[in-house]
């Protein structure tokens, strides 16, 4: 009888230990490696959607103590163009997502909807979304075809008002990415200078994007990671799933 008391005690302590084991190593991830976000705005339509959960990969640029600003170690500091999530400076309780404008440095020009870096004018090329085949209405494909082939995005999924924007292919740096603009430009002219040690951040929802435009730059201590790839996706208009974004690369 002794003897199976022991064994006993032996599982529910192997058992404790592979729970702690898998706790840790859950933590050490999350706080290092990888961390779950979901897009709760349409800001960064049309590359994230509303019901978006995304993968950030938190190692890209460096390594941060848990529940800090404070780095362990810097890799490197976000390119222009990369998708990045943020702790926002305005209320360091959110976590922001947007697109690196500016670096430091850098000199931003904002016209209506033009953007010039450093004197050069942010290139886009005009795109059309069109609604699939009715067997697939909640899907709208991007055309023409060898620009999503070049883009590595096809479609994106339906959402109210979709047929009010214009869309674009945007090159910032060496990145391609899709943004979308409305009729009426929200912002006037201004030229500003990236501090340093900060960025300057725009939605890919131009025209409905609070971002450094409105509230300013992002110490680039406040930086979480770059964005990976959506790993669910919940289209809460429609109560269904978007079967075709999971595993969707963020571009």
């Amino acid at each position: 009888m002794e003897e199976i008391v022991k064994k006993k005690k032996g599982v529910v302590r192997e058992y404790g230990e592979a729970l702690l084991t898998a706790l840790l190593v859950a933590f050490l991830i999350r706080s290092f490696v990888i961390e779950a976000f979901k897009i709760p705005s349409g800001s960064m339509i049309p590359t994230l959607m509303i019901g978006d959960h995304i993968f950030v990969n938190k190692f890209t640029y460096g390594l941060r103590i848990p529940f800090t600003t404070k780095r362990l170690a810097t890799f490197r500091i976000p390119e222009r163009g990369e998708a990045i999530v943020f702790i926002y400076p305005v209320d360091e309780s959110k976590d922001f997502i947007k697109r690196v404008i500016g670096i430091p440095g850098d000199r931003v020009k904002i016209s209506g909807d033009d953007v010039s870096i450093n004197g050069a004018l942010i290139p886009r090329q005009t795109i059309k979304v069109t609604p699939e085949p009715e067997n697939r209405p909640a899907i709208l494909k991007v055309i023409p075809d060898a620009v999503a082939d070049q883009i590595g995005v096809r479609t994106i999924p339906v959402f109210s008002g979709w047929e009010d924007f214009q869309y674009f292919v945007e090159k910032v740096n060496h990145l391609n990415h899709l943004v979308q603009f409305d009729n009426d430009p929200s912002y006037t002219e201004a030229e500003i200078e990236v501090p340093p040690g900060h960025l300057f951040v725009m939605g890919d929802n131009r025209d409905n994007s609070a971002d450094s435009r409105e509230w300013g730059f992002v110490p680039i201590e406040n930086v979480k990671g770059k964005a990976m790839f959506v790993w669910l996706s919940i289209d809460y208009e429609r109560k269904n799933l978007r079967w075709d974004r999971f595993g969707k690369w963020i571009k």
